[in-house]
């Protein structure tokens, strides 16, 4: 089996770092082998967690061809999705506090994830032109946001606003994330990483088990966030299949073929 996640301890801090090039997109594999790696971590009583992406790319959200490539067979449609979102609950129910070091684009299921984490320290591009990127574009490439995932970017940027950006599509250049409180740092590219563990270690110089206990008590909305029945899953595929999802997801596929 490939190794998707590269495991970098900075002493009781783990980073785990998406392996899967080029753009550490999404499939089944990737989701199941993040699942076990937090779950390691926690196991082997790491006490904060660093989710780091490529340079230059965070994660480029969910594996469209890999989708596609499952045809008319829904029970592996649901099964990748059930590893995503299986993911995305994972980390929102760490035991131990979570960075997102979003090294570059965190385009829908890079967001997401970054919504799960405590904190999220962004990438400054190199060029002021060509900013990164974050946000849940899911209508545009022909996806529902479930009320769950909603309830995410509501949490982290306010009603109206994720309002806005959810039935727009709209992707947020850094600056205007960090502006909105889609993100709560950002620093040079090659920083990301380093400055998400100096953010935890100075997290966890507070007394550990009111520190742990407080966060619980904030992030519980988190859990009520992912439960099932507000991301309807079932639904959620069937809306895949409808003709106006399949024609903007194949016309994806055809601009990441170019």
């Amino acid at each position: 089996m490939t190794t998707l996640i590269e495991v970098i301890n900075h002493g009781p801090i783990r980073e785990l770092r998406l392996a899967r090039p080029p753009v550490n997109a999404l499939d089944t594999e990737l989701c199941r082998q993040l699942i076990h790696a937090i779950e390691l971590a926690m196991a082997e009583d790491a006490h904060g967690i660093v989710l780091s992406g490529s340079e230059r790319i965070f994660t480029g959200g969910m594996d469209v061809p890999h989708l596609l490539s499952h045809g008319d067979d829904k029970h592996k449609l649901l099964d990748t999705w059930n590893a995503f979102f299986g993911a995305v609950r994972t980390l929102a129910e760490s035991r131990i506090p979570v960075v997102a070091a979003i090294t570059g684009h965190a385009p829908a299921g890079g967001c997401v994830l970054a919504l799960c984490c405590d904190y999220r320290v962004m990438a400054r591009s190199a060029d002021p032109a060509r900013p990164y990127a974050i946000g849940l574009n899911e209508v545009q490439v022909g996806l529902i946001a479930p009320e769950g995932i909603q309830r995410l970017l509501r949490r982290a940027v306010g009603a109206h606003r994720s309002s806005v950006l959810l039935a727009t599509g709209a992707l947020v250049p850094a600056e205007q994330a960090l502006q909105i409180g889609l993100v709560d740092e950002l620093v040079d590219g090659e920083l990301v990483a380093a400055r998400a563990v100096a953010w935890l270690q100075d997290l966890l110089k507070q007394p550990r088990q009111p520190m742990l206990l407080t966060r619980a008590i904030a992030r519980a909305e988190l859990h009520d966030a992912l439960h099932p029945d507000l991301i309807q899953l079932d639904r959620f595929v069937e809306a895949w299949f409808a003709p106006d999802a399949q024609n903007a997801l194949q016309a994806l596929v055809a601009r990441l073929g170019k």
